[in-house]
């Protein structure tokens, strides 16, 4: 029998949110030009070891200060990377040219002998993974409702890549370190597109399937439902403060598994960070959790797409999916559609929690 998709019975009787489609960068474009590589090793000190801001499976990122007192972040991508010259540059302006309010803005390039290098904005409050888990998180707190703020905005970012950026990106690479967080703990979303910068079969066999704890099951395949998957994670990770992936007696366990219970309990609270000491708002975090499970279904046709997941983050407290909780953990059907009240429509619900299938 084949499975019926519950966004398609869904989003059929949703009125379309036309001011979603009208997603606009609030950001004037910056000037876009090539760096020479003598001028990207004098901002960074010549890649000193003092300056690296991170490192991952495609390069490392540097802080550098240019001649003018502008700050950058420079990603110089592994030699294994290096894509002919020409290419690269044309690849990478056609990233540059992407702008939304929540991407990380592309300042330029540089492509120098086998040196393969990109420059961004600076963003002095790090990222996401810094805050949660890396060597700011016992100083830094984020409530919830700067928690609320990273989710939409992170979610926009990733909506504009695959519905309407021209060409249309996926990110493949959705993870806690790649949510940059400005001067008002917005989020940025960066290093989209930038798989599209490494040569055919030249990354380590694995690497990009290998993104601990956010990855699809479908990974044969790469698709926008790709990241959406990897975004459900995210938004687990955002709401518990945990890693995707936790050693529990001698074995890992991802956060799925460990969430699974607690959701079909109705047991929502337990799942929320506890350095936020119980402030949180019940309605925000049944959306927040209800969104991150529908991402990470097993199947791809039963994801939402962003756009999607972007409306329902910002559906104004209405509950779109009833907790499990006011079913009964025996009484919670899968194969059977459940019907339920929003404030504008009626809404077919069809095999929501498929937790036995999560992580």
């Amino acid at each position: 029998m084949a499975r019926t998709s519950f966004w398609a019975k869904y989003w059929c009787y949703r009125p379309v949110d036309h001011n979603l489609c009208r997603i606009v960068d609030s950001k004037k474009p910056g000037t876009w030009r090539r760096f020479s590589l003598r001028e990207l090793h004098a901002a960074t000190n010549n890649f000193n070891y003092d300056n690296k801001l991170g490192e991952g499976i495609m390069g490392s990122v540097y802080w550098g200060q240019l001649a003018s007192g502008d700050q950058i972040a420079v990603k110089r991508l592994k030699v294994w990377s290096a894509k002919a010259e020409r290419e690269f540059a044309v690849e990478v302006e056609i990233l540059g040219r992407v702008r939304h309010k929540h991407l990380l803005s592309l300042l330029g390039y540089c492509a120098e002998g086998q040196e393969r290098l990109i420059v961004y904005e600076y963003m002095p409050h790090l990222s996401l993974y810094s805050h949660l888990h890396g060597h700011i998180a016992a100083d830094s707190t984020l409530n919830w409702e700067q928690r609320m703020r990273i989710a939409v905005g992170s979610a926009e970012g990733l909506a504009y890549l695959h519905h309407y950026a021209t060409p249309t990106v996926v990110h493949r690479n959705i993870k806690a370190s790649n949510i940059l967080l400005d001067d008002s703990l917005d989020a940025l979303v960066a290093d989209f597109g930038l798989a599209k910068l490494i040569p055919e079969g030249s990354l380590p066999k694995g690497s990009l399937k290998g993104i601990s704890g956010y990855s699809a099951p479908n990974l044969g395949k790469v698709s926008e439902s790709c990241d959406v998957f990897s975004f459900g994670i995210l938004l687990m990770e955002l709401i518990s403060g945990r890693k995707p992936i936790r050693r529990v007696g001698g074995e890992k366990q991802s956060i799925m598994e460990w969430a699974g219970p607690l959701v079909l309990d109705g047991r929502y609270p337990d799942l929320v960070d506890a350095k936020l000491e119980g402030k949180f708002h019940q309605d925000e975090l049944i959306r927040l959790v209800q969104v991150a499970v529908l991402c990470a279904q097993s199947f791809p046709e039963e994801r939402p797409s962003m756009q999607d997941v972007v409306e329902m983050l910002k559906e104004g407290g209405q509950q779109f999916v009833k907790p499990p909780s006011q079913h009964g953990r025996d009484g919670l059907r899968l194969d059977e559609p459940v019907l339920y009240k929003t404030s504008t429509e009626a809404t077919e619900v069809n095999n929501i929690f498929e937790l036995a299938q999560l992580g």
